[in-house]
């Protein structure tokens, strides 16, 4: 045996535990601490509740849309079933470039404002445009496909009587509910963050905010570079960049139909890890954990390890697994095993999901795989689509809602 270890380059022993720690801390064992540093928090006393305002505050729902003709009706449904004073709500519809019948279909209500400008430069461009006519103290974003729950707004109101709350993320839920959706993996992923999105809530502060449904105090708002991807994560991380906290609330929710197949589901995973990866370079500052502390921990543990530096160490395991079993070493040649098991699993998925066929053992380790190689595929995205702040959407599964 101590022949065989002479055999082993130090270097890929490092490499191999340096990566597996790497994976495990990004993917489980922050989670694991995340909890625990939350136990011992809650030990010495747990958040006061919150109490709703009197009278409501004005609030803008604001919706940046393109080319959603289809949705118009079942959104502005949705809008005037949430609980919140007609009079208090104000509908903002922000619709640059659409080229559908999108404008002539919001036409017809008269509850709804809509901003429209031929020119389509991209989400974050209209949504710097839209803010200046935003003159509420709070303004709530949702995408034009995802419907809140009733309670939504008063909710995130709510969240808002905390002086040093400035962002309130809402939570997103997939509808499992369409056979045809990529829902399997979706839906799994975001119950898991949702999980990690409330931990660290209950530590500290959330780490970013989803573009289907958050809220900011609208003095807040600072106007980003049109080419942002990811306006919902450097909106909210700028915020509590000042000082302030990113609230996350269960209680208002969004829910949306899963990516209409995994191809579709390829194209928002690979924009996302751009915007991810342009985030961390446009949000650095955050790496000073002397300034920020506790939210730097969470940053760099939640996000940046994700974006960066754990989809390399992922797919640097195997091969240098490999180099290691040569050796002859048992242990070694177990870990190779097991990967190699891992990745036959993740291929086996991957044949069914191209025959539409789905078995959530199989699906589990495809999708891990799957999110981890968009990643890298995102950062040729970014140097392809520099200065560019458009993109096309992924199509949606059915509703069943």
């Amino acid at each position: 045996m101590q022949n065989t270890m002479e055999h082993i380059s130090p270097l890929f022993v490092f490499l191999f535990w340096f990566g597996l720690f790497i994976v495990f801390y990004t993917y489980i064992g922050y989670g694991i601490l995340l909890y625990a540093l939350v136990r011992i928090k809650e030990l010495f006393g747990k958040k006061a509740a919150l109490v709703l305002p009197e009278p409501l505050p004005d609030v803008t729902l604001f919706i940046a849309a393109y080319n959603e003709e289809d949705i118009i009706g079942k959104k502005m449904e949705n809008c005037r079933s949430l609980s919140y004073p007609a009079g208090k709500l104000h509908i903002v519809w922000v619709t640059d470039g659409s080229d559908d019948h999108t404008n002539e279909k919001l036409a017809e209500y008269k509850d709804a404002t809509v901003l429209f400008s031929p020119e389509r430069r991209g989400k974050t461009a209209a949504l710097n445009r839209g803010m200046q006519y935003v003159s509420t103290p709070y303004v709530v974003f949702t995408d034009a496909n995802t419907m809140l729950n009733a309670d939504a707004i008063k909710e995130i109101v709510r969240c808002f009587s905390d002086p040093e709350v400035g962002c309130v993320a809402g939570e997103k839920r997939v509808d499992t509910q369409s056979a045809q959706g990529a829902t399997a993996g979706e839906g799994l992923y975001w119950k898991y963050e949702s999980a990690l999105k409330d931990l660290d809530d209950r530590l500290y502060s959330a780490v970013g905010a989803a573009g289907e449904l958050f809220a900011i105090r609208s003095r807040l708002f600072e106007q980003m570079p049109p080419d942002t991807l990811l306006d919902d994560f450097i909106l909210s991380l700028r915020i509590a960049a000042l000082g302030y906290k990113i609230a996350y609330c269960k209680k208002a929710y969004a829910t949306e139909t899963a990516s209409l197949n995994m191809k579709e589901e390829e194209k928002r995973k690979i924009r996302i890890a751009a915007g991810g990866l342009q985030s961390v370079w446009r949000l650095k500052s955050l790496f000073n954990i002397f300034r920020y502390g506790t939210l730097s921990f969470q940053y760099v543990s939640h996000r940046v390890l994700r974006w960066t530096l754990t989809p390399l160490m992922l797919f640097l395991l195997l091969p240098v697994n490999l180099v290691l079993a040569l050796s002859g070493s048992p242990f070694y040649i177990g870990t190779l095993i097991l990967q190699l098991l891992f990745y036959v699993s993740a291929y086996a998925g991957y044949r069914l999901e191209r025959r539409n066929l789905r078995n959530k053992l199989l699906f589990v380790p495809y999708y891990f795989i799957f999110m981890n190689l968009n990643v890298i595929r995102g950062f040729f995205y970014l140097n392809r689509n520099k200065g560019n702040g458009a993109w096309s959407k992924a199509k949606r599964g059915p509703s069943t809602l």
